[in-house]
């Protein structure tokens, strides 16, 4: 029994040995596989780098009142064109009752004192008439009514001012909320009838409306400090808009952060890039997310090749030309300016050298 487990191995250990050797022998009997070439082509290739951020107007006014209230009236809506002085909104003032109280005070005081200085002035111009008294004296009294009555009209004026958002003196009313710039309205937050708190050293105050110069835009984008040392003011660039497909839009760099801030671990550096509004047809509104490439060097019309079909060698570039067929040589070449896809050739092979594909 063992003799026959003993043969049975040795078979199958013979058998795999010739089927091994089979297999090796019809594979040196297959033809080589043909390799595949290409040639040099003649394109356009730009070195660029990406920033990505948002286009904004460049003046964007966020119009406050000058005076708490009620809004009475507003007088336009997001999307309209305004132009500066334009009424954007009315206010009704509502009074607190304790600075009204105060006001009224302050009123029915100056009518007294102011009262008390017409009594004396008359008496003391009665004695001045008869020489009892000097014209210093006398002009002294004068005196003190003119300042009574003028704190009777100051008083009467903030009363006005406090009930009415207006007084007398001022030629131009609180109560209405005017653009100071011309542009579109973005944004009208609030309805009528809402609160207002006016703007002051202590409250940034409610916002009516927000408008901009739609005509003057800037890309705002952040570009991280491996490329920050590659670009610089003046430097063209695309513009790529989601929201517009297959349109792309030039600007100039004219700013670029002299201090880097932290983002998700790495430091970035604000630039912005002058944009033209391209117009109805393609508009371009606030708040566009985009693109921008930056081109940091570019070459026309140049000889390139692939970047995969080059190889390396120490600090040596080369392909491998087709000589024959089926043989191919190394030829060392001189490399120029790359986009990472195609790379230019400045020395080495020709438009019509056939160059072995790199798999």
């Amino acid at each position: 029994m063992k003799r026959i487990i003993v043969a049975i191995v040795l078979l199958l250990i013979v058998g795999s040995f010739i089927y091994v050797g089979f297999y090796l022998y019809q594979k040196n009997q297959a033809p080589p596989e043909k390799a595949e070439t290409t040639t040099p082509f003649k394109t356009t290739i730009v070195k660029k780098t990406v920033a990505t951020g948002a286009i904004n107007p460049r003046r964007e006014v966020a119009l406050k009142p000058q005076i708490s209230g009620i809004v009475d009236k507003l007088y336009v809506q997001a999307g309209e064109y305004v132009t500066k002085g334009q009424t954007i909104a009315k206010i009704r003032v509502i009074p607190e009752n304790l600075n009204l109280n105060a006001a009224e005070s302050n009123v029915n005081k100056a009518k007294i004192a102011l009262q008390q200085a017409d009594i004396e002035l008359k008496r003391r111009e009665q004695l001045y008439k008869a020489k009892v008294i000097s014209e210093v004296e006398y002009n002294q009294y004068k005196f003190d009514y003119d300042q009574r009555k003028e704190d009777l009209e100051n008083a009467q004026n903030n009363l006005q001012l406090i009930r009415e958002g207006v007084s007398n003196r001022q030629q131009k009313t609180t109560t209405i909320v005017t653009s100071t710039i011309s542009g579109m309205v973005l944004d009208v937050p609030i309805k009528e009838g809402a609160q207002v708190i006016q703007s002051n050293s202590f409250n940034d105050g409610t916002t009516i409306a927000t408008v901009a110069d739609m005509n003057d835009l800037i890309f705002e984008g952040k570009l991280d400090e491996s490329e920050v040392g590659k670009v610089k003011e003046g430097m063209n660039l695309r513009i790529t808009v989601g929201a517009i497909e297959g349109k792309t839009f030039d600007a100039k760099l004219e700013y670029i952060s002299p201090k880097g801030v932290v983002d998700q671990g790495t430091i970035q550096f604000t630039i912005k890039a002058a944009v033209k509004q391209p117009g109805e047809k393609n508009f371009i509104r606030a708040g566009y997310s985009a693109n921008a490439d930056i081109i940091l060097e570019s070459r026309d019309s140049v000889l390139a090749v692939l970047e995969r079909d080059i190889q390396f060698s120490k600090d040596t570039a080369f392909v491998e030309v087709e000589k024959t067929a089926e043989q191919f040589e190394k030829r060392k070449v001189k490399l120029g300016l790359s986009d990472g896809i195609n790379v230019e050739v400045l020395d080495g092979v020709a438009a019509n050298d056939k160059i072995k594909v790199m798999k």
